[in-house]
């Protein structure tokens, strides 16, 4: 039995099969690099920011060597995913340009998972988005990290909670899901913060959720603050807690996107745990367990 809403379980029965993820980078930038609201990214943002660097590559040939890399196995359908930095931070001719190369490779694609920034997202966009949506399941997934608008200003997020909510009303007005992401264990952050984040997020409305570990990276602002001493890595056994905690007080209609973030290895400084990715599912799975707990069973409605 599933003790949360699985995105794996979810997408099978959505597809009647198997469905998996391509992740492309775009070669878009961010407003929060190039000055237009701040530079240098959030504090825990690296070079390539969260996608695989792979800027130097057609995003056309970059889903053709997933699929050849995946042929006869695993899956036989399809989401392209674009992750790297913001990927609606373009005019709108380039944003489709993007798309429909990407979207046209093969029929073996069947969605569209866009990663962006809340005050990246405009009319415009939500309408390109959902002339997809015809033929692709379209989703969009946004950052918000933390409810608390202090702790944003530390990790230099560069927009507010407003611009969050705006953003997914907007979307949801054009029918596309979204998809919130959150990190626990960012700076200053306690038991408290996190609650009042997941309030938050219960009172939009949101599609889905991925869970992130705060992990330290080479060549970044959290690095330093790391290395001074100014910040410290929470320890798994209180990620397990926290991670069981939002899960059982989340909404239970959320799908479950992650929950736990996936480090680059060759530039992970801090913690060790967040290589080893069965650590943290098989503690909050044991917990739940264990405890008989459900997604939603605190829920305060």
């Amino acid at each position: 039995m599933e003790r949360y809403v699985h995105l794996n379980s979810w997408l099978k029965e959505k597809f009647g099969e198997r469905v998996l993820k391509i992740c492309v980078d775009g070669g878009f930038s961010c407003p929060n690099r190039d000055g237009r609201c701040g530079k240098g990214g959030c504090i825990f943002c690296g070079a390539n920011g969260s996608g695989n660097g792979k800027r130097n590559v057609s995003i056309s040939e970059q889903v053709r060597n997933h699929l050849q890399s995946y042929r006869g196995e695993r899956a036989e359908k399809f989401i392209v995913y674009f992750q790297s930095f913001t990927n609606t931070y373009d005019t709108i001719e380039n944003l489709k340009k993007k798309y429909d190369e990407a979207l046209s490779v093969s029929d073996k694609i069947v969605g569209l998972s866009i990663a962006t920034r809340p005050d990246c997202v405009d009319e415009n966009v939500a309408k390109l988005l959902a002339s997809f949506a015809d033929k692709f399941y379209v989703f969009v997934e946004l950052g918000l990290q933390t409810a608390n608008e202090e702790t944003g200003k530390i990790i230099n997020r560069g927009y507010t909670n407003s611009d969050f909510e705006n953003a997914v009303k907007l979307l949801r007005k054009y029918g596309i899901d979204v998809v919130a992401h959150i990190m626990i264990g960012l700076p200053n952050e306690d038991k408290v913060d996190l609650q009042k984040t997941v309030n938050f997020l219960n009172a939009q409305d949101i599609t889905g959720l991925k869970i992130h570990s705060t992990y330290v990276i080479k060549g970044t602002r959290l690095c330093e603050m790391f290395e001074n001493g100014e910040y410290k890595t929470i320890e798994l056994d209180e990620y397990v807690d926290s991670v069981v905690y939002v899960l059982t007080h989340i909404r239970g209609d959320i799908v479950i996107h992650r929950i736990s973030g996936d480090a680059p290895k060759e530039q992970l400084v801090a913690p060790v745990w967040n290589t080893h990715k069965k650590l943290v599912l098989n503690g909050v799975d044991r917990v739940m367990r264990e405890k008989n707990l459900m997604q939603g069973q605190y829920f305060d409605f």
